[in-house]
């Protein structure tokens, strides 16, 4: 009894030293700067601190020597997310390429810690997809690690206030880029297991009669929105958390953001699994034929798992 009663009493200390920290912190930033951060606080200061929506231009490579840059511009530069993309795809892989290396027969910690992860991962994958994906549940793990490193790296001190450094996934330009290519990739896939003809047919078709072929054409301009859903969720999610935790920070001096740190790491985690599986789930959507009324024959996806690709669909979407 003596040993469980002191661990509340540990916790509430830290918390407190931590705190107590914070504010001394605090309190010697705004004695050495003689209060200028914070002049017109806290509405100047939050305007002043919030990121702006329009990712800025560390190296120009076009010819005008002062460009005003716009949300979707395609003019030659480089932006602090896109920096930050290369950073996180170097971490990513040099850490995985690391694991790999050191893989044992009797694994230690890391490597058990790793390979529960990703057998659990894999197997929740398969479980929405059915058997058929397990060949896609690469592709899967790639986007998911990618998307979680992303989303985590703008939790870090510095990034998204130094122009230099911007988390990747709170660029809209970055997210519709990565939903751009997610989108070809499950239409190839589609193709490649029906063939054009026949992946075509699932849209257009006379034998379901007019009220068919108009549902046809509705069904296909509507795999349109789907890049757009997937970027903008994304997008929409980082970017907000982000400037949730910025107007947080300005206002409590700190105290509470740390609470909100936590939240921000599950929903960056969860918004990996949710554009992963939703990829994954497009991809055999994708693959699937046609199913006529009334006959037995139809295009079967090849290799695709059984039922529930619709529901899992659904229920991962309303995330």
């Amino acid at each position: 009894m003596t040993v469980a009663a002191a661990r509340p009493n540990n916790t509430k200390r830290t918390l407190l030293i931590g705190a107590l920290i914070v504010l001394v912190v605090d309190v010697v930033a705004a004695m050495v700067t003689s209060g200028e951060g914070l002049v017109g606080f806290p509405g100047a200061v939050i305007r002043q601190a919030l990121e702006p929506i329009v990712p800025h231009a560390v190296i120009n490579l076009g010819p005008e020597e002062h460009h005003a840059a716009t949300l979707f511009d395609f003019y030659p530069s480089i932006t602090g997310s896109i920096i930050m993309t290369w950073i996180v795809m170097a971490v990513v892989i040099l850490a995985l390429y690391l694991v790999a290396r050191q893989l044992k027969e009797i694994p230690g910690r890391v490597q058990n810690m790793v390979e529960f992860a990703i057998e659990g991962l894999s197997g929740f994958a398969v479980g929405i997809g059915g058997p058929g994906s397990e060949r896609f549940v690469t592709f899967f793990l790639a986007i998911f690690f990618f998307i979680v490193a992303s989303n985590w790296s703008g939790l870090i001190p510095g990034v998204g206030r130094l122009h230099e450094f911007r988390a990747p996934t709170s660029d809209v330009n970055v997210t519709v880029g990565m939903a751009l290519v997610t989108f070809f990739y499950f239409h190839f896939q589609g193709i490649r297991a029906l063939g054009i003809g026949a992946y075509l047919g699932k849209f257009f078709s006379l034998k379901r009669g007019p009220v068919g072929l108009f549902v046809g054409f509705i069904e296909f301009f509507l795999e349109f929105v789907k890049p757009v859903a997937l970027s903008m969720r994304l997008f929409g999610n980082i970017y907000g958390g982000e400037l949730a935790l910025t107007v947080m920070t300005t206002i409590t001096f700190a105290f509470i953001p740390v609470a909100l740190y936590g939240l921000e790491l599950f929903v960056g985690l969860m918004q990996g699994i949710i554009f992963s599986i939703l990829v994954l789930v497009f991809t055999m959507l994708a693959m699937e034929g046609h199913h006529e009324e009334g006959h037995d024959e139809h295009h079967a996806p090849v290799d695709a798992g059984a039922g529930g690709i619709a529901g899992a669909e659904t229920k991962v979407a309303a995330h």
